[in-house]
């Protein structure tokens, strides 16, 4: 499991984005949603029956449309509307010794079902163009952070992103691993800023990360590219009157080496981003900061960003994660100390320091270190060498 993105809160395999109704009235596969209308037809019929002579409820019936509107289709509503109104003539006319609602309440209940089915067809088209807009926001979602295939590039790999912003399902926190003949690179970073625009940028970033991670052997010469295509996006968006101010983007570069390289060790690049962890059974111990500036902020500098040597054990994880981890807070407005709850987890557990476990303790601890409440997208990513090397497997076009 857990290195492709799925639904929000939880890309290790659970869907939290259900759907926005009937998700609790279902048995099986079957919905029952027609199920609390039709119960609550019957017992306004039996109480009516089972009352005194001036005391009727008969015309209470007009709700059951109303609560049909609320849970079940147009048609089913209509149906119910019909339904409420013969029921509610059959069961007003039965005994004629008994005091009769009359025309009145027949009236009521007949415009309460037209109203019933005009606020059921108005609620479905709004959960259509809901659901639309979902999917929208799903494919934006998995062509930014496109799923990885289980032990992409000789990596075992896991990766949770969890998006602040519920509706968009995706932010500026981006990842991606890419398979190359001079080893295997990994990129995660965060792009400043919110909306589309920060986006845009991940996903210019990426596509230039998979494209000269790709061909470029010089992991120093990757770098640079990410910096130029940073810049650039930048210029383009002032073109064309979209100027973000001076957008950039915080992130780590990883370069896995080659079968027959310098196994035992990594080589990073950090652009002004949170320096990973590298967590083993050994304990946790975190990577020096770099000096690099964050990209698309290299032109205030003429000295291009350190390129570090890291020794890297085969039974070590590389933990990559954005600030909406280190800068989670707590109802005291404590941050959440990321390397003392890894530390303790995997003194506890040395299986903790696994991909997957270590992805899923840093995703719970947070939550519930922030109450659930995330103040910016938070993506947590963990990666290991598999066998020591890359792929052998991998096909290199």
């Amino acid at each position: 499991m857990g290195s492709s993105p799925a639904p929000q809160l939880d890309t290790l395999g659970q869907d939290v984005d259900a759907p926005p109704r009937q998700s609790m009235l279902r048995i099986g596969a079957r919905s029952v949603a027609w199920l609390p209308p039709l119960l609550l037809l019957m017992v306004i019929a039996v109480i009516d029956v089972n009352t005194s002579r001036e005391f009727r409820v008969i015309s209470w019936i007009v709700v059951v449309p109303g609560i049909a509107a609320a849970l079940c289709g147009v048609w089913t509503t209509a149906a119910f509307s019909v339904l409420s109104i013969a029921t509610y003539a059959s069961v007003d006319q039965a005994w004629p010794d008994q005091f009769q609602t009359g025309l009145p309440d027949f009236i009521l209940v007949a415009v309460g079902g037209v109203l019933a089915v005009g606020a059921c067809w108005i609620r479905v088209r709004g959960e259509g163009r809901w659901l639309h807009m979902r999917d929208i926001a799903e494919t934006t979602r998995r062509t930014v952070l496109r799923p990885l295939p289980p032990r992409w590039g000789g990596l075992d790999h896991a990766a949770v992103y969890l998006a602040a912003d519920s509706v968009a399902r995706v932010g500026g926190d981006f990842y991606d691993i890419q398979p190359s003949r001079f080893g295997t690179r990994v990129l995660l970073g965060d792009v400043q800023g919110k909306g589309l625009g920060a986006v845009d940028a991940a996903a210019m970033l990426l596509s230039s990360f998979r494209e000269s991670g790709y061909h470029t052997e010089d992991l120093k010469l990757v770098a640079e590219r990410l910096e130029i295509g940073m810049r650039r996006h930048r210029f383009y968006r002032v073109q064309v009157g979209r100027d973000d101010g001076d957008r950039f983007a915080t992130a780590v570069l990883i370069g896995f080496p080659p079968p027959d390289g310098d196994a035992g060790h990594v080589q990073v690049v950090n652009f002004g981003h949170q320096p990973p962890l590298i967590v083993g059974r050994g304990g946790v111990r975190e990577l020096p900061p770099g000096d690099g500036l964050p990209l698309g902020l290299g032109d205030l500098t003429d000295r291009p960003p350190l390129v570090q040597r890291v020794t890297l054990a085969d039974d070590e994880t590389l933990l990559l994660v954005t600030d909406g981890v280190t800068e989670a807070r707590d109802t005291h407005g404590m941050f959440f100390p990321l390397n003392a709850t890894v530390a303790e987890a995997v003194r506890t557990d040395p299986d903790a320091a696994l991909p997957e476990h270590l992805v899923r303790l840093v995703r719970d601890a947070t939550l519930e270190h922030c109450n659930g409440h995330l103040a910016d997208d938070t993506t947590v990513f963990a990666v290991r060498n598999v066998d020591g090397a890359v792929s052998a497997s991998a096909t290199f076009l």
